[in-house]
């Protein structure tokens, strides 16, 4: 399986789906495979901002949109209400997000399909598709927790900032 990390894949999903290569998607590609864990359309806005790209708001939410669509990100819906975003590998999977430093990792059989299954033999419905996002507090978070008092497991969903992004390991982001 692939996971997204390096714009060119970014570039070869929007080129493989015939899509224009503009300057402005190349942008946002190079904004998006530079970061870590999920992150927001504010969040590549602020990135821009900072780098000194030119690229506009609508631009960056249309580029996000077709990432997702091309399966190249999946979006994320926080219990903040807000969209986050995540790099993703197109097959059928969950993710679970630590509330506290952003983090994600996949999680591919947690028997949903068989739930999925359940539900249509009890209620008639076909599913056509579904998706599951767990949030909680990641290993790592949890041992700061406990070696400082002084953290709170309420801060949810608080966004790590540019220099305090989660570092990968292994399958998580």
């Amino acid at each position: 399986m692939w996971r997204v990390t390096r714009p060119d894949a970014f570039v070869r999903a929007l080129d493989g789906a015939g899509y224009r290569l503009t300057h402005s998607r190349r942008s946002v590609a190079d904004l998006v495979a530079a970061q870590e864990g999920h992150f927001t359309a504010a969040d590549l806005i602020e990135d821009a901002r900072q780098r000194r790209v030119r690229v506009g708001r609508a631009t960056i939410f249309r580029a996000l949109d077709l990432l997702t669509e091309l399966q190249a990100l999946e979006r994320l819906d926080l219990p903040s209400g807000e969209h986050a975003y995540v790099r993703c590998e197109p097959a059928h999977h969950h993710h679970l997000v630590c509330s506290r430093c952003g983090r994600t990792r996949d999680l591919e059989d947690c028997g949903m399909q068989r739930v999925a299954q359940e539900v249509e033999r009890r209620t008639g419905f076909e599913i056509a598709s579904h998706r599951l996002e767990l949030y909680g507090i990641c290993p790592d978070c949890r041992e700061i927790s406990r070696t400082d008092p002084g953290t709170r497991d309420t801060e949810a969903l608080r966004r790590p900032g540019p220099s305090r992004r989660p570092v990968t390991k292994g399958r998580e982001r």
